[in-house]
């Protein structure tokens, strides 16, 4: 689903006293409290209205609410567990957003992903790593692409 699709706003209403209280959504019990949140066309208590993952009060994190698969979430973990990084720029895949990621330049990469991709040698924290028409490429694939091209790098 789109994001915009799992939205919801918040609303913080007075409880008029001379209305019959409203049942909370949450716990089922009657909002005696001065103050109640109205959401996804439900009544909460302000402890009610929690996120089912890290459980915020969402009508203290914001205005808005997030909901997928039947979880009522804030915007953290919404994205965290159903947003996307993108795509992978050398499987094309979609990356989650929990996921972690190496990045060069405006690309994104799969952990998995990120090696040369011609001799598919993965790259280890310090290695140099070269970007060259989109493509990652170790060193020595580099230097042996521009030696070919007639462009040695010189050696000092």
């Amino acid at each position: 689903l789109p994001l915009s699709s799992c939205i919801s706003g918040i609303q913080m209403l007075s409880v008029q006293p001379d209305t019959k209280p409203k049942g909370c959504a949450g716990c089922n019990r009657k909002i005696k409290d001065r103050y109640l949140l109205k959401a996804l066309d439900k009544y909460w208590h302000e402890d009610c209205l929690k996120c089912a993952c890290c459980d915020c009060r969402l009508g203290e994190v914001g205005s808005t609410l997030y909901t997928k698969a039947n979880l009522i979430l804030c915007r953290r973990d919404y994205l965290r567990l159903f947003g996307v990084t993108g795509n992978c720029a050398a499987c094309s895949k979609l990356i989650p957003a929990f996921e972690m990621v190496m990045r060069a330049k405006d690309n994104v990469y799969h952990l998995d992903c990120f090696a040369c991709q011609l001799c598919n040698q993965r790259f280890c924290v310090g290695d140099k790593f070269f970007l060259k028409n989109n493509m990652i490429l170790c060193q020595t694939d580099y230097e042996e692409g521009l030696m070919k091209e007639g462009y040695a790098p010189q050696v000092r």
